[in-house]
């Protein structure tokens, strides 16, 4: 981690990975909290604290539960892009062991009964001892969680070389804007899935027009970023990333790029189509140019990539639906369909799924409010975990109506203008039964409530559709969370039938989130257009923990893109007027 680099963010996981490691080493619970504590005030800290890390250990001094220890290793880390005591202690530890915390269903009780117990320190002795028996030694693990161990370790081996969407943008963007910055690039752009908006990736594809190929490719190769160079030729470079992520980057010359584009971000389906149009009328497509079948043959006149699909009879179709899911016949001009306007990250106006300092957020109320003020959103919803998500500290009735309270006395006394608003809400656990956990008298009481499940993954497919449903048909759920539980990379979906709930939301008028967590992505967009064309609103909502994580908003545009979904479809584009004329129906 380089210097200047470091953020808020960074110092509260190295501080949150250290509290883990002394839990590991059996260290008493008050230094380990010590350390969580100092997480949790990194991020709430109203001073600049990376600005006062640079000053100097002193200048954090007057920083709320920063203690002498704690000044010196977070000014180090800033200073310096490392903490000594942070590295030693890892060092202490297998490194192979680190991999077992990216496992669904381990904590780090588990892990340390593990390790110390039967001398587990990476994925594969955990597979040896699960498969072996040996765990059934251990009080706690019982044969389904051996059961449950042995799939996610099963589903890390087959994801080993995929990657989230949200995992890979920030250092897609800053390889694109190297090159960019290079002279010899004319234009420049991603292509492949990572422009098509896909939530799991493999690699990430740049697209450069210049008149110095060699030179853009042995420049690409030494960026600063790059761990390992794969290939380095005249007009192509793949290189790879410390994670693994492989980049390449194809340079060719400006009258080719529209084909290498429209080529490149595929997919492969889609361009099997357009290639087939291409023929109807007498030409090839390739990723250099249109040819004829024979000379005579007049060839479309090529600048953007829109001409390319303006010459075969279609409406430009935007990348994210390139997919071959009906998007050529709605872009065909003899047809009756249209390619919809889709939405833009500035179509949003507010959000609503997001948590505070009273269930597990990071951020107090008005932090989260401030956060939300500088996006420019005009509503931000606040929906902390209820009483049965213990693990959430989730807020029983009286701790909500509080909240609630609160909530309203700041929208009074907050001189926002009436430009700005706090909603009420809470994200509410559908219990095993389908019921609520809370009771109507409660629900009411709150301006909306997000229904979302969070234990018992396990039901049949029937038994957990009718839960969900259940919950639904309550005329105080506004809108449903995260419809199938996944964890992308880490844990598959419960069984759910989503054609049923998309038809129940039709019938009972209940929005279903997008929520756009990356580690999430949930509803996903290949059900957005039949939830669509039923009727059925979406409201794109971060499931944000953090002031950062409202940010997630563009990851949930990029899909709901994807989804095929417009401003009209998605709720959160009402402005506050709007939108608490629609919550008072």
């Amino acid at each position: 981690m380089a210097t200047g680099n470091i953020d808020r963010e960074d110092i509260a996981d190295i501080l949150e990975e250290i509290a883990l490691l002394l839990e590991l080493k059996g260290e008493n619970v008050f230094k380990t909290r010590a350390y969580r504590n100092g997480a949790e005030a990194v991020m709430n800290a109203e001073e600049d604290v990376i600005a006062l890390a640079m000053e100097g250990a002193g200048a954090l001094a007057g920083v709320k539960g920063f203690g002498k220890a704690l000044q010196e290793k977070v000014a180090e880390l800033v200073q310096t892009g490392k903490m000594t005591y942070y590295e030693n202690l890892r060092a202490e530890f297998p490194e192979g062991l680190f991999a077992l915390f990216e496992l669904s269903g381990l904590g780090p009780k588990k892990i340390k009964a593990l390790y110390d117990k039967l001398g587990v320190d990476s994925v594969e002795s955990l597979r040896e001892v699960c498969e072996s028996g040996k765990v059934a030694e251990l009080s706690g693990f019982g044969k389904k969680t051996v059961e449950k161990i042995l799939e996610a370790i099963e589903l890390k081996e087959k994801f080993a070389s995929h990657f989230r969407l949200g995992s890979v943008a920030v250092m897609a963007e800053t390889l694109l804007d190297s090159v960019r910055e290079h002279p010899a690039t004319l234009r420049c752009t991603h292509a492949g899935s990572y422009r098509r908006s896909k939530e799991i990736l493999h690699d990430i594809d740049i697209l450069v027009a210049t008149d110095k190929p060699a030179e853009l490719t042995e420049y690409f190769s030494k960026l600063p970023e790059v761990s390992s160079v794969i290939v380095c030729g005249d007009t192509k470079a793949s290189i790879r990333l410390d994670d693994g992520l492989q980049c390449d980057l194809r340079a060719v010359s400006n009258a080719a790029y529209p084909f290498a584009l429209q080529y490149f971000s595929g997919s492969k389906e889609h361009n099997v189509e357009l290639r087939r149009r291409a023929k109807q009328k007498g030409w090839s497509l390739n990723e250099y140019d249109f040819q004829g079948d024979d000379e005579s043959v007049e060839l479309p006149e090529v600048n953007e990539e829109a001409d390319i699909y303006r010459a075969l009879g279609l409406e430009f179709i935007p990348p994210e639906l390139r997919e071959n899911r009906g998007e050529i016949e709605a872009a065909d001009f003899d047809s009756d369909g249209e390619i919809p306007q889709l939405i833009e990250l500035e179509n949003l106006r507010g959000t609503f799924h997001n948590h505070t300092t009273a269930s597990d957020g990071r951020n107090s109320l008005e932090e989260m409010a401030e956060a939300a003020i500088d996006l420019g959103l005009e509503y931000l919803g606040i929906a902390d975990h209820s009483k049965s998500s213990f693990q959430a500290n989730g807020l029983y009735a009286d701790r909500l109506l509080r909240q609630v309270a609160e909530i309203r006395k700041l929208n009074e006394n907050t001189d926002w203008d009436g430009k700005f608003k706090l909603l009420a809400g809470s994200e509410v656990d559908i219990l095993k039964d389908g019921s609520l956990d809370f009771p109507d008298d409660v629900l009411k009481q709150l301006d909306y409530c997000v229904a979302s499940v969070h234990n018992a993954f396990t039901l049949p497919e029937d038994e957990m559709t009718a839960r969900i449903i259940s919950a639904m048909e309550n005329e105080y759920v506004t809108m449903l969370g995260h419809l199938t539980g996944r964890l992308l990379l880490k844990r598959n979906p419960y069984a759910v039938n989503v054609d049923k709930i998309i038809d129940c939301a039709a019938e009972t008028g209940t929005v279903i989130e997008l929520n756009c967590n990356p580690m999430r992505l949930d509803m996903d967009w290949r059900h957005w257009k039949k939830a669509k064309d039923k009727g059925v609103k979406c409201s794109i909502n971060p499931d944000a923990h953090r002031t950062e994580q409202l940010q997630y908003l563009s990851y949930g545009v990029r899909l709901a893109r994807k989804g095929w979904l417009t401003k009209e479809d998605v709720i959160n584009t009402k402005n506050l007027s709007e939108i608490e004329a629609w919550l008072g129906k």
